[in-house]
């Protein structure tokens, strides 16, 4: 199951980006830059950005987030937005003993599939753990044999066969990573991967993360979300038919937030 944690970001991140915008469009000096920006300064400057197609001010307020219960499929797409920083779970460095998968919800929903499912991933695990120790083994007795002891050949060659071994692991394994986004690349990606025609999994992801920056910054994300939150669906022929729920789900999400914070 998907957790994200928003284990930092740019302190006052929206005080932060209206000072930006100060400085572009008055003759503020650096050192006043962050007087007199009340909250109401601070949407007045945000909503003028964003009336502008302003963004490059955004850019100055990042958010770090830790994510697990993903998939490797999950994370071939993620890590297309390049303008991100991603520290991930090594596979070459981290033996998967305890072997964790993604089920697609899909699969879930078939018993005959989801059984055959869980097979085929407890095979894939025995194969990867019986096919690391055999690497590890054949490892150590060469290094053994080049002059180590065995208690060093024993630790280089973990390392050296699970570098292999995780060439048979699946794409529904799950993995880790730490990633930070600016608010101007998180934008983009909520429009793109809270879509309706995004992958389930890195939907339900944006989702969670949409949530948790709307929590600490909901002047700078209040339009935050799928392109057909705010206009019509840009995907034209492609499109899924049900903008009104979507952009339903979304305002939903964003005013149970603020109801919370009442």
């Amino acid at each position: 199951m998907i957790k994200v944690s928003l284990i930092a970001h740019t302190p006052n991140p929206e005080q932060v980006v209206a000072a930006a915008a100060k400085l572009c469009y008055s003759d503020a000096h650096i050192e006043d830059l962050m007087e007199n920006l009340t909250p109401d300064k601070t949407r007045e400057f945000l909503q003028k950005l964003n009336d502008l197609g302003h963004a490059s001010p955004t850019e100055h307020a990042s958010f770090t987030f830790a994510i697990e219960g993903v998939s490797r499929t999950l994370l071939a797409q993620i890590t297309r937005h390049r303008i991100a920083s991603f520290s991930v779970q090594s596979q070459r460095y981290v033996r998967l003993d305890d072997f964790r998968y993604v089920i697609p919800p899909e699969i879930e929903a078939v018993p005959e599939a989801k059984q055959a499912f869980i097979e085929s991933m407890n095979q894939d695990a025995q194969r990867y753990l019986a096919l690391a120790q055999q690497l590890e083994d054949a490892h150590t007795a060469r290094l053994i044999a080049e002059g180590m002891t065995e208690k060093a050949a024993r630790t280089k060659a973990s390392k050296q066969a699970n570098e292999d071994a995780r060439f048979v692991l699946p794409n529904a394994c799950e993995t880790k990573m730490i990633m930070t986004m600016n608010a101007r690349s998180l934008q983009n990606f909520f429009n793109l991967r809270c879509c309706n025609r995004a992958q389930w999994e890195i939907r339900e992801l944006a989702k969670q993360m949409l949530a948790l920056v709307y929590g600490v910054a909901p002047t700078l994300f209040a339009d935050a979300g799928p392109r057909c939150r705010k206009g019509a669906c840009p995907e034209g022929r492609m499109c899924c038919g049900k903008a009104a729920e979507v952009r339903a789900e979304y305002d939903e999400l964003l005013a149970g937030i603020d109801a919370r914070k009442q």
